[in-house]
C-alpha cells in the first residue's frame, strides 16, 4: 500500500483514523501521516511491526492476527475482508483506548495471509455503549444493583461454590414493610427514592465478595460469602439497624421504614437456587406476619412439612373430587324465629370420597380457600343451586361463596348467563358472602352486591361477630340478612356476655332494616330468647342439620320468602 495522502491523511486524522499496510512476510508495518491522532501518546517506531504493536493491545496481543488467520480466504483478488475490535494502553496507568480496526488481507500462493491493509479508528464511544447495554442488561436500572437474573447466577455459583470448597454461605431476602403505604402517600417517585437509599445502606455494609441484587420490587437479595449461622443473625440485624435506626430523607420530606429479612443457610438447608429462594421468601413473608422489621432463618419443622404434605393431598383430593363431579349439596333449614314455617334452606358443600366417607364444609372451605381452590369450588356450588332452584320452583335456597370469588369475573360472567337461561331463578337466590376471607376493598364488593340485587337475589353476611365486617360496612354494603355466628349462640341461654352481643347485634340489624338468622340454635330456651330479642330465623340442631335428601321433594310446598 502506498502512503495516503496529505489531504487524505487529515481528513482520517480529523475522524480520529489511520490508515496502515501490514506486510505480514516481513511483519513491518506502513502508517498513514497523523498517527498520533489515534495514538498520540505512543511512538511510530513502537508499532512499525506486528510484534510491536501487539505489545500495547489487550486483551490478547495476538488478537490481530487470530483474525486473519480464523477468516477463510476470499476467492478473487479483493480480498478477505475482517473487522475487529481491541483496546491499546500506552503505559500501565493510562486508560484503554477502544480500537476497530477495519481492513481486508490478501492470500500469498500457499492460501496463507500475505499482506493486509485497513484503518483503525478510535471508538471509546461505541464501547461505552456497548459496556453501558451490557450493564443495563446485568444492573438493576433503579439501584445500580445486580438484577434478578444475575442474582440467581450468582447464587446457583455460590451454591456450588460452597459444595466444592465444603464452606457455609446464606441467602438473605431483604423486604421493605409497607411500601405500598409510601406509594398512596407519596408517590412512586418518592417510593423510588426510598428503595435506592435502601440499597445503598445495605451495599455499604458489605463485605468482600457479598453479592447484592434487586430481587423484586421492593425486595433485596443478599448472598452472603462464608457466612456461619452465627454470622447470619448478626449481619441480618446489622442490616435490620442501617434501615429502621435513620429516616430516609426525600423530596417530599422523611420517610421512616423498616425491613424484614428471610434467610437460609447454605448448602446446609439449600442445595440448589429454587430451595434457598423458596425458603427465604417463606421465612421472609413469615417475619413480616410475626413482626415487621425482624428476621427468621429457615430451620426444619416436621409440623410444616407435615402440613404442606396434607396440603398436597387435599389439593389433589379437591381437583379430583370437581373432575368427578363428587361435589355435592347437603341442605340445612331455616326457619321463622315465631311460626317455625320453612324460610329457605341453605345450601352446603359435601365431597364424596372414594371410600364412601363424607367431607363436610369445615373440612373443605378453609382448606380451599387457604390453598386457592375455593373459586374452583363457588363455581361448581353455583351451578349445582341453580340447578336445584330451576327444577324445583317453590324453593328458596343459599349459597356461600367466598368474597374472593365476589372479584372473580369468571363467576360473575357464570351466574348472569345462568340467570338468564333461568328466568325466576334469581328472586329465590340468596348469596351469603363468609367472613374468612377479609373483605379487600368494600366498593369492589358493593358493586358486585349491587348487581346482583338488581337480578331481585338478595345477599347475606354468613358468620357475623367472627370476620372483619363491621355494621358501616353492612350499611355500605346494602344487604338484606345477617348470619349470627354460631359460636356466640350455641351458648346464649348460659352465658350473659353470649345474650348481651347476640341481643345488641339483633337490635342494631333491626334499626339498619336488616333480617337477622341465628346460627347453631341448640335448645329451646335459647329459641325462646331469640325470639323475644326480635331475631327473625333460626337454624341448627334444634331445627334440623344438614342433610342431602331434598326436604321439599316430600311435601313441595312454597315457602315464605324472607321479605
Amino acid at each position: 500500500m502506498t502512503a495516503a495522502s496529505p489531504q487524505t491523511s487529515t481528513i482520517l486524522a480529523s475522524l480520529g483514523q489511520a490508515a496502515f499496510a501490514w506486510d505480514i512476510a516481513s511483519d513491518s508495518i506502513a502508517w498513514s501521516d497523523h498517527l498520533g491522532a489515534v495514538f498520540p501518546d505512543i511512538p511510530r517506531e513502537a508499532v512499525s511491526s506486528g510484534a510491536e504493536f501487539a505489545k500495547w493491545i489487550e486483551p490478547r496481543g495476538s488478537i490481530r492476527g487470530e483474525a486473519l488467520t480464523l477468516s477463510p480466504a476470499a476467492h478473487g483478488g479483493d480480498g478477505t475482508p475482517y473487522r475487529i475490535e481491541y483496546g491499546v494502553r500506552a503505559s500501565t496507568s493510562a486508560p484503554i483506548t477502544w480500537i476497530e480496526e477495519t481492513g481486508c488481507w490478501f492470500a500469498g500462493p500457499d492460501g496463507k495471509p500475505l499482506r493486509a491493509q485497513g484503518i483503525v479508528r478510535i471508538n471509546n464511544e461505541r464501547r461505552a455503549r456497548d459496556e453501558e447495554l451490557m450493564k443495563l442488561s446485568r444492573h438493576d436500572p433503579l439501584t445500580g444493583e445486580l438484577n434478578r437474573t444475575h442474582l440467581i447466577a450468582a447464587l446457583a455459583e455460590a451454591i456450588e461454590e460452597t459444595r466444592r470448597f465444603r464452606s457455609a454461605s446464606a441467602f438473605l431476602l431483604i423486604g421493605i414493610d409497607h411500601l405500598a403505604r409510601v406509594n398512596d402517600a407519596f408517590g412512586f417517585d418518592v417510593a423510588d427514592a426510598v428503595i435506592s437509599e435502601i440499597a445503598r445502606r445495605v451495599r455499604v455494609r458489605l463485605r468482600g465478595g457479598d453479592v447484592l441484587g434487586r430481587f423484586s420490587g421492593n425486595k433485596f437479595g443478599l448472598i452472603l460469602k462464608n457466612c456461619t449461622v452465627d454470622d447470619v443473625n448478626v449481619a441480618a440485624e446489622r442490616f435490620l439497624a442501617a434501615v429502621r435506626d435513620e429516616v430516609v430523607p426525600t423530596r417530599s420530606g422523611p420517610v421512616s421504614v423498616t425491613a424484614s429479612i428471610g434467610g437460609v443457610s447454605i448448602p446446609r438447608y439449600a442445595r440448589s437456587t429454587d430451595e434457598a429462594v423458596n425458603r427465604a421468601q417463606e421465612m421472609l413473608d413469615s417475619a413480616k406476619r410475626r413482626r415487621a422489621g425482624s428476621f427468621l432463618a429457615w430451620k426444619p419443622n416436621v409440623e410444616r412439612d407435615a402440613q404442606r404434605r396434607v396440603n398436597i393431598r387435599v389439593t389433589d383430593e379437591i381437583v379430583t373430587a370437581l373432575n368427578e363431579r363428587r361435589i355435592v349439596m347437603a341442605y340445612e333449614p331455616v326457619v321463622a324465629t315465631r311460626s317455625r314455617d320453612n324460610a329457605f334452606y341453605e345450601c352446603l358443600v359435601r365431597m364424596e370420597q372414594n371410600d364412601g366417607r363424607v367431607l363436610l364444609a369445615p373440612d373443605i372451605v378453609p382448606v380451599a380457600e387457604r390453598l386457592g381452590l375455593i373459586r374452583l369450588v363457588d363455581h361448581r356450588v353455583l351451578d349445582l343451586v341453580v340447578a336445584e332452584l330451576a327444577a324445583s320452583p317453590g324453593v328458596e335456597l343459599s349459597l356461600n361463596i367466598s368474597p374472593d370469588t365476589t372479584m372473580d369475573p369468571d363467576w360473575w360472567a357464570s351466574i348472569e348467563s345462568l340467570m338468564r337461561a333461568h328466568p325466576g331463578v334469581a328472586e329465590r337466590l340468596i348469596v351469603e358472602i363468609t367472613e374468612t376471607v377479609a373483605i379487600q376493598d368494600i366498593d369492589d364488593l358493593r358493586g358486585f352486591v349491587t348487581r346482583l340485587k338488581n337480578f331481585g337475589s338478595r345477599i347475606a353476611i354468613d358468620d357475623f361477630g367472627a370476620g372483619y365486617t363491621s355494621f358501616r360496612n353492612l350499611r355500605k354494603l346494602g344487604v338484606d340478612i345477617v348470619k349470627i355466628d354460631g359460636a356466640f349462640v350455641q351458648n346464649v341461654a348460659h352465658s350473659a356476655d353470649d345474650r348481651a352481643f347476640v341481643q345488641t347485634l339483633i337490635d342494631l340489624a333491626r334499626r339498619l332494616g336488616i333480617k337477622t338468622v341465628a346460627e347453631w340454635v341448640q335448645d329451646e330456651e335459647s329459641a325462646a330468647m331469640l325470639r323475644d330479642w326480635g331475631c327473625d330465623y333460626i337454624q341448627g340442631r334444634l331445627i334440623g342439620l344438614a342433610r342431602a335428601e331434598r326436604p321439599w321433594a316430600v311435601a313441595a310446598q312454597a315457602m315464605p320468602k324472607v321479605g
